[in-house]
């Protein structure tokens, strides 16, 4: 592939910024990086592993900033991020085989889903609540189901863990988030390692967005840690249901065929 022009990559550098911030807060920065990397010309493959290249510094950036501050212990969740890796690992290498047109069918109305669940409820990740599963259950149950669906899709990965984390584990939102963000990085290890061994990385592309993807978590867990539920709540909504708008507006969504044949 020849060399990207420095304009093209700059603004692949403001779309990595952006993701950044967004999904150090709510989840859903592939949302904006997968489209920008598309619309300048990479091909859908090699899209699909620089992602995950670019996606490991802002997971990583935003982890150690919520660390550093005291809202997640990176060593004590490092169990769950190894499971999310091997799920991520799993999903990557069957990407191929297994079908992802049901997924595409499903997934819009999952994400609207969710983003009822967080608007209906008002009170809902304010404070912590009592966990309805073990930790130990959750990290070998959900998080690895995650890390599956995050290599084999990915698309609203940050969501769903934030459901999870929220709804089962019984976190308070700004913990949730904080904690999404190392499972986040756990499977962004493991489906970028599958991506790697097949050549689907593009190394300038994905380290100029790496560097904006790293300072985008930086700004964004600094803005939520400053601001709380009171953002991370609105943003996880809008979002969520972006995203479901997004996959149902793309032209191979199951429900456009459907349609077109009625």
């Amino acid at each position: 592939m020849p060399d990207l022009a420095l304009q093209l990559l700059m603004l692949l550098f403001l779309a990595g910024l952006l993701a950044g911030f967004i999904d150090s807060i709510a989840g859903g920065g592939g949302m904006v990086t997968l489209p920008a990397m598309l619309l300048a010309g990479i091909p859908p493959l090699q899209a699909l592993g620089t992602n995950k290249l670019q996606s490991l510094f802002g997971s990583a950036s935003a982890s150690w900033s919520y660390a550093r501050h005291g809202h997640v212990d990176l060593r004590a969740q490092l169990p769950m991020a190894l499971t999310a890796a091997a799920g991520a690992v799993a999903g990557a290498l069957l990407a191929t085989i297994v079908p992802g047109s049901w997924l595409r069918a499903v997934l819009p109305f999952l994400l609207i889903g969710i983003a009822l669940y967080f608007a209906l409820k008002p009170d809902i990740g304010t404070v912590e609540r009592h966990h309805r599963i073990s930790p130990r259950v959750f990290g070998l149950t959900f998080v690895p189901v995650l890390g599956f669906y995050d290599g084999v899709f990915g698309p609203g990965t940050g969501s769903f863990l934030m459901l999870g984390f929220v709804g089962l584990a019984g976190f308070g939102l700004l913990k949730a988030t904080a904690h999404t963000k190392f499972l986040n990085f756990g499977s962004n290890v493991g489906a970028f390692a599958v991506f790697l061994a097949s050549g689907a990385v593009l190394w300038k592309v994905g380290l100029v967005m790496g560097a904006g993807q790293f300072l985008g978590a930086q700004l964004g867990s600094r803005f939520a840690m400053r601001h709380g539920t009171r953002v991370i709540k609105p943003l996880l909504v809008m979002v969520s249901v972006l995203l479901a708008l997004k996959l149902l507006a793309d032209p191979a969504h199951p429900l456009r065929s459907w349609i077109a044949t009625l």
